[in-house]
């Protein structure tokens, strides 16, 4: 079989080369090009020290079509707002795209003004791309030409939720997802505010009533549910530099056991490999560390009628690379498994 090539657009964030990292080792995968706009002429592993002996490219400049040209496919890892100038020209060279950023996620174009603040210039594309989350669309993944990876935190937040709301045994009002991630979901030119003496000894919330996730989290409950969708998130910074914890409070429609809602994430996630359903443990983020992995978990607070659902992930990992490179995967016919079946790191 010949290797599928593949290439990475924004290497040098901590999502891009995180990508190029599990690439690096991938049994089918011949790793192309990689760019990075203001590191253009450095060797990849003298921003990343951990790539040395692994990855030997130089980043070059986002060439649409010399990278398109040359690769079966293209994981594009920019800011949000950015893909969607590059991926038409991508596609007509034929070649496969997964994005990491938000830019085909949601299928209507009117709410990226609302939620991202940018009028979207390829919207003849959202209704084609298909939203990468195998535990919804494992078969729409495998025919896709275009994947919009999800967002970290909707990743655990959907795993955390899905088979309640799919078995139909919580309200779909009041739902509430709280959330907590390290810092490096900010990527590296986070910024103002991301600084070790800011973070550290500090626990802060930010997005309240509007952070950009609750749209996809939204969109695709409302599509399980057959009906519209509306819930509180909440994020949360917290000083670890990687993983996501994600606690979601669902009001119960009926009386459920603790048995019963196990069950159902049991059921619900018996043929999903990189999900681990937690009977007599809570999630916890070093368990995921480095990995691919979501931990899931429910507990019924029968006193208020209410399921408590659990999901830890690496943000770097399942939130975005480990999931893209899943993604990958499904696309090109390969077991789901393959080049990402390693346990996290611990402690």
């Amino acid at each position: 079989m010949h290797p599928i090539k593949a290439s990475v657009i924004g290497a040098s964030g901590y999502g891009g080369a995180e990508t190029v990292r599990l690439l690096s080792t991938h049994p089918a995968v011949e790793l192309v090009h990689v760019t990075g706009e203001t590191q253009q002429g450095q060797p990849l592993a003298a921003l990343y020290p951990n790539l040395r002996g692994f990855v030997s490219q130089t980043l070059i400049a986002a060439d649409a079509e010399r990278i398109g040209r040359d690769s079966h496919v293209v994981f594009v890892s920019l800011p949000s707002g950015k893909a969607m100038h590059l991926v038409p020209a991508l596609l007509a060279q034929g070649c496969k795209v997964i994005d990491l950023a938000a830019d085909f996620r949601l299928r209507d174009p009117a709410l990226y003004p609302k939620w991202y603040r940018f009028t979207h210039v390829a919207p003849q594309y959202l209704a084609e791309a298909v939203y990468g989350l195998p535990e919804l669309h494992r078969e729409a993944i495998a025919g896709a030409r275009l994947v919009a990876n999800p967002g970290c935190y909707p990743v655990a937040a959907l795993l955390a939720l899905l088979p309640l709301v799919r078995a139909g045994v919580v309200q779909l009002t009041g739902l509430i997802i709280d959330a907590k991630s390290g810092i490096s979901g900010a990527g590296r030119g986070g910024g103002g505010g991301f600084g070790y003496s800011e973070v550290n000894e500090n626990v802060r919330a930010y997005g309240v009533a509007g952070h950009n996730h609750t749209a996809e989290i939204e969109q695709e409950l409302s599509a399980v549910a057959g009906t519209r969708v509306r819930l509180v998130f909440t994020p949360h910074l917290i000083p670890m530099t990687r993983g996501i914890l994600v606690t979601a409070y669902a009001p119960l429609r009926q009386s459920l056991s603790e048995a019963e809602a196990l069950a159902l994430y049991e059921e619900a996630y018996a043929q999903a490999p990189f999900v681990r359903v937690l009977r007599d443990s809570l999630p916890q983020t070093k368990a995921t560390l480095g990995s691919n992995f979501c931990d899931v978990t429910v507990r019924i607070d029968a006193r208020t009628q209410t399921a408590i659902a659990l999901a830890a992930i690496d943000n770097l990992g399942r939130g975005a690379a480990g999931q893209a490179v899943q993604n990958m995967n499904l696309m090109f016919a390969l077991p789901e498994t393959t080049g990402l079946r390693f346990p996290g790191l611990f402690p």
